[in-house]
């Protein structure tokens, strides 16, 4: 080990600085040169099939959707992640960079379904031999056959050297589809699909998530009307109880909210009119006595032809003027409801008029009351109004003497009763009319102020295509029903109409006889939820 070193430090001594530049530079460049040979050896990316432009498949895309590539190369390294379709590895690319769905008879269709003017639409490229075709439109049409909807054909017009669909094309894009093009040798027949928002489930997952399937089909549909409402007293049994004389209130016997029966005595009032028509009663029948008994006489001085007969009939004729100022003292105490005892004079009892419950109180001892002061507010609340407001597009529904359920909104409870007014006018700034039911209240329940939904029904009506109300669910602010398809389910926009919570009427969107989820669903919005927002574009 010693001789190796030391020979080493001679060979270190003996060389010059010029030398061991030299030697550096050599290794270098061979360090370079074995670089270059281990590139040589390998593969650029240009040279792997096809990718070398790098990311060019979003030519000519307006809808920002990825159709996948012409073929041959490794394609997206993300398409294994989409379930929806979206990447299309059919026949590959077209020189418009829509998707190449076949070739026949020399014909080959491109197919694109791009943005145009702010909606889907198709497009279409048919070439011969690689040199683009101008036919007519009247020569191609497409049929697309979505899930539980009729086939619907598809129009063109020409623009531009391409076909255009003249509709939109409705979202989802979820669709089997077919390309028909008249040649001269017969009609040629393309197909493609889109699965865009399918949700795929199989049997075994459909059981677990407790999804019953079901099948479109007519019903009979008991349609309601469902309008606001507010309880309210009734009217018509509700009194605003006024002294009808003015004077200083001595007592109050009742209190707020208490229950009185008819008659009670509400509170006294010392009232100076109530003197005055009491001592005026008092003279009319001291008067009344008087009269009597002078009439009596004279009678008897008549029957005896003492007195003549023109002093009995004066004598008559004076009382009986005096019964009418008696009566009418006793009709002017009972006008105000004052009794006709003499024990006070003054004295007034201000009294319950029927069976109910205080409600307002406005009086208290010692107060100078007006005879027009409502002391009192006294409701029978064993009966009440629901009044509904009406808008006028309603108005025909809403007859006199319709049965009515009446729903509160704020607890379990519902009671029955009939229309029993519809106003006849319109408010100018509500435009509604007002309506009300008259609501038996033994328990007390309803009590005025309580916000309520009154339900009116229209009548039975036989519907085409119907769903069960629990299927219908609302995705991106349209209601949709999922179909079932054999991979899964798929969402179908659906315009309603009618329900009556059990059923619902499907206007547009659904044909008779398609098999959907009818309980469940909300499952399968959810995992339809999950997709979307895994996938993104």
């Amino acid at each position: 080990m010693n001789d190796k070193q030391n020979t080493l430090d001679r060979l270190r001594d003996g060389l010059g600085k010029k030398q061991l530049i030299a030697i550096a530079a050599v290794l270098a460049l061979g360090a370079a040169g074995a670089v270059g040979i281990l590139r040589m050896g390998g593969s650029s990316p240009a040279a792997e099939g096809g990718h070398g432009h790098g990311h060019e498949e979003a030519k000519g895309h307006d809808d920002g959707e990825h159709h996948g590539e012409a073929g041959g190369g490794k394609g997206h390294k993300d398409a294994d992640d989409h379930g929806d379709g979206e990447h299309h590895e059919e026949a590959g690319k077209g020189a418009n960079g829509g998707d190449v769905i076949g070739s026949q008879k020399d014909v080959t269709v491109e197919l694109m379904l791009a943005d145009q003017g702010g909606s889907p639409r198709i497009k279409l490229w048919l070439t011969r031999d690689g040199k683009l075709l101008q036919p007519g439109a009247q020569q191609v049409s497409v049929e697309l056959e979505r899930p539980g909807q009729d086939p619907q054909k598809i129009a063109f017009v020409v623009k531009g050297g391409a076909l255009v669909s003249a509709q939109a094309i409705d979202e989802p894009h979820l669709f089997k589809g077919k390309v028909e093009v008249q040649a001269a040798g017969g009609v040629l027949q393309f197909p493609f699909a889109r699965d865009e928002g399918a949700v795929t489930m199989n049997a075994d997952q459909i059981k677990a998530a407790g999804i019953a399937i079901d099948t479109s089909a007519a019903a009979t549909i008991r349609s309601s009307l469902q309008l606001p409402g507010e309880i309210a007293f009734n009217e018509d049994r509700t009194a605003h109880v006024v002294p009808r004389v003015a004077g200083v209130v001595e007592s109050v016997a009742v209190s707020l909210g208490q229950q009185v029966v008819k008659g009670q005595v509400l509170a006294t009032i010392s009232s100076p009119s109530v003197s005055d028509q009491r001592a005026e009663l008092q003279n009319a029948q001291k008067r009344l006595q008087l009269a009597r008994t002078t009439y009596e006489r004279e009678k008897q001085l008549f029957e005896q032809r003492i007195s003549p007969q023109q002093d009995v009939q004066q004598a008559e004729q004076a009382m009986r003027e005096v019964e009418i100022a008696v009566t009418n003292a006793r009709q002017k105490l009972q006008a105000i409801g004052a009794s006709t005892d003499s024990s006070a004079l003054n004295r007034f009892e201000l009294r319950a008029p029927f069976n109910g419950v205080i409600v307002e109180k406005h009086i208290a001892l010692g107060e100078q009351v007006r005879e027009d002061s409502s002391v009192f507010t006294v409701s029978d609340l064993k009966s009440v109004w629901a009044q509904i407001n009406v808008p006028a597009r309603d108005l025909l529904q809403v007859r006199v003497g319709e049965n009515v359920v009446i729903r509160s909104t704020a607890f379990e409870q519902k009671a029955v009763g009939k229309v029993a007014y519809v106003g006849a006018l319109i408010g100018e700034q509500t435009r509604t009319a007002q309506a009300r039911v008259v609501v038996d209240n033994p328990s007390m329940a309803w009590r005025p102020g309580l916000f309520v939904n009154v339900e009116l029904s229209s009548g039975d009506s036989s519907v085409p295509v119907s769903v069960a109300a629990e299927a219908v669910q609302t995705m991106e602010g349209r209601s949709v029903v999922f179909v079932r398809t054999p991979g899964g389910f798929a969402p179908v926009p659906v315009e309603l109409g009618r329900s009556d919570g059990k059923r619902t009427e499907v206007t547009a969107g659904l044909k008779a006889g398609a098999p959907y989820a009818a309980s469940g669903s909300f499952v399968i919005k959810s995992e339809a939820g999950k997709a979307s927002a895994s996938h993104e574009h």
